[in-house]
């Protein structure tokens, strides 16, 4: 894996400043220890960090055609690349290494932009083509692989893997966009194509952006969605069949390496099913990484176990002190925005444990999207009942009323917990599932924001990322539009963010055999009662896996990846969280509400209400602003 850095100028042929982007690369140097390279040429600058994992001895970057009219800066893998470079030897193309960058420059001078859609992986690349005087840049259809640019006043228009390397060009401003704070406060990440500043973007998943010189700005293209169609599974055990060859053919195509390889083992169904057909095809036994906590709530290292015994494994397993909260103020510099995720602290630890045994690591990200394993999606179809039964206008009067009055019971069994649903019975389907998946609710931002700060605002509300997803959902099925917005909003701003950043600080590759575009179409195509079947999320992949893995892997309540945060900010980071919550900054944002925050830490820390999402949420802004903003 690999981080790139490009600076071209649209409107003129000026030399760029070469240690500005030596700078700018270097900046990236977690992402590529192994080699680092400099392309530079009238009005254009491509920088890269190699991780080298295929072909060790070739393939340094930026790379270039037969004649050097063509260069790549790349990062990602692309899994057929063996196929497309006999495609492309056949039709008189001439190749210097046996790696996969070059592929892309010989794909790009036989299919043009088009050549995205011949490419099975992960990617983020840019191309410069002199001759066309053309740049171009592109990202994966499922978003493993970042992507971040910006246009200059200078002309200049710059791009990286990380943003820490836009925020090394003197030139660019930040300015905080207040859209993308709101965005946060709702999801916990800033989701695409914003990032925390204005006129600072992400490319989105499954698009390309094209600039020529001297035109006008650029075009932003999309090349692929998920397409929920039938498929060709009539029944249950062809869908069965069906899917463990398709999820055995994307794990061996993932498991090619030139540098020791393995397995990232939870103990949950995903990471174990790939474990199990990775065992299926490999000579040698796998290498796994797993991570204990103490407190049986958090513990699932017993079940990572059981396959990593079935399976012989090579097996390695590292506790995560309860009091592991040494990485709050490094995760902020790691993710270059705020980002609310708590999992991030175990995720960076499993990947700091991998890296001391494999160079590349393979996960179980992406199954409990599109499988439907979360079990926010049970409780929005339970919902769904009621919303079909009851005229909208009846359940927002009735349930609105019941969500306003009801008391919030954190501290009482589920059953009595019930504002949330009645405020989400009280909403269309799109606005509860927003609801639902919300770090903070509407009502609970509306008493944090100054103001000042809501009249910024403008009156705009976070629900319209998901607004803007559905109205191009391929399918209105409600199982099928709630994976649909997981796969575009959650998976890629928070799952993918999470893994890439923590891996790449630990200079590891990880690669998602469930991330295979092709099984994505395929699965996506199955009825919607195989994938949730009653209250069994991620059916049809635990029926598939039966003779793989122990019932008590597939069939035992999900744990998830969490950090005891309540517990820590009642005890040991009590007065840190009072510092930075209440802290001088924080009031001079102007942004917040500090009355409301005082409250929520008073309540918080004497037990009478849970709070840590929305406290870890601020802690990490605070930590942002303080190491970030300030730079």
């Amino acid at each position: 894996m690999c981080g790139i850095v490009g600076i071209f100028n649209k409107n003129n042929h000026s030399e760029i400043e070469k240690d500005l982007l030596s700078r700018m690369n270097e900046t990236q140097h977690h992402r590529g220890p192994d080699e680092g390279g400099l392309h530079l040429e009238p009005g254009l600058g491509f920088g890269h960090r190699r991780l080298s994992i295929i072909d060790l001895s070739s393939g340094k970057q930026p790379l270039f055609n037969e004649d050097g009219s063509v260069v790549v800066t790349y990062n990602g893998e692309i899994y057929n690349f063996e196929v497309l470079a006999d495609e492309l030897k056949s039709k008189g193309h001439v190749f210097k290494t046996h790696c996969d960058t070059e592929v892309i420059v010989h794909a790009w001078e036989e299919w043009g932009e088009s050549c995205v859609t011949r490419f099975h992986g992960m990617f983020a690349f840019a191309i410069w083509d002199r001759n066309k005087k053309t740049l171009f840049l592109a990202r994966d259809r499922l978003g493993k692989k970042p992507l971040h640019y910006a246009e200059l006043s200078s002309g200049e228009f710059i791009f990286a893997s990380e943003l820490k390397a836009l925020y090394a060009h003197p030139s660019l401003h930040k300015e905080i966009d207040h859209r993308s704070v709101e965005d946060y406060f709702a999801l916990g990440y800033i989701p695409d194509p914003r990032t925390i500043f204005k006129n600072v973007y992400k490319l989105p998943p499954a698009h390309t952006l094209l600039i020529r010189r001297d035109d006008q700005g650029y075009s932003i293209n999309p090349y692929w969605d998920i397409p929920f169609q039938s498929n060709s599974a009539t029944t249950e055990e062809q869908a069965k069949e069906q899917l463990v060859q398709h999820l055995t053919d994307s794990v061996q195509s993932r498991m090619v390496s030139d540098v020791p390889l393995g397995a990232f083992l939870s103990g949950g169904v995903d990471s174990s099913a790939v474990v199990a057909l990775m065992s299926s095809v490999s000579e040698e036994p796998v290498n796994t990484c797993s991570i204990a906590f103490s407190s049986p709530k958090f513990n699932e290292s017993e079940f990572a176990k059981l396959v990593a015994d079935q399976y012989h494994t090579n097996h390695h397993v590292d506790q995560v002190d309860p009091d592991d909260f040494d990485l709050i103020d490094r995760l902020a510099l790691i993710y270059d925005e705020p980002y609310a995720d708590s999992s991030a602290i175990p995720t960076y630890r499993v990947c700091e444990l991998a890296r001391k045994q494999v160079t590349v690591a393979l996960s179980g990200d992406g199954a409990d999207e599109y499988f439907s394993g979360y079990r926010r999606h049970q409780w929005h179809m339970n919902e769904e009942r009621v919303r079909n039964i009851l005229p909208y206008g009846l359940r927002k009067n009735i349930f609105g009323l019941l969500g306003r009055y009801y008391p919030k019971l954190d501290w009482a069994p589920r059953v009595f917990r019930g504002k949330t649903t009645f405020q989400a019975l009280a909403r269309d389907s799109v606005a509860a599932y927003f609801h639902t998946v919300s770090l903070m609710s509407d009502d609970m931002r509306d008493k944090l924001f100054s103001n000042d700060f809501k009249n910024r605002l403008n009156g705009y509300n976070a629900v319209e990322v998901f607004r803007d997803h559905a109205n191009k959902a391929p399918s209105q099925d409600p199982l099928s539009l709630i994976q649909y917005l997981d796969l575009k909003t959650y998976l890629v701003g928070d799952i993918h963010t999470k893994v890439d950043r923590a891996s790449m600080a630990n200079s590891l590759e990880v690669r998602a055999p469930f991330m295979d575009h092709r099984l994505v179409e395929w699965v996506s195509g199955l009825p919607p009662e195989l994938k949730l079947k009653g209250q069994v999320g991620k059916y049809i992949l635990k029926k598939a896996m039966e003779p793989y893995l122990p019932h008590d892997v597939l069939y035992r309540s999900k744990m998830g990846f969490a950090v005891p945060l309540a517990e820590w900010f009642r005890g040991p980071l009590k007065q840190r969280v009072r510092d930075a919550l209440l802290s001088t900054s924080m009031k001079e944002s102007g942004l917040f509400n500090m009355e409301f925050i005082e409250e929520i830490v008073k309540q918080h820390q004497a037990g009478l209400r849970d709070y840590s999402a929305a406290v870890w949420s601020l802690l990490m802004f605070e930590s942002f602003q303080r190491q970030v903003m300030c730079r």
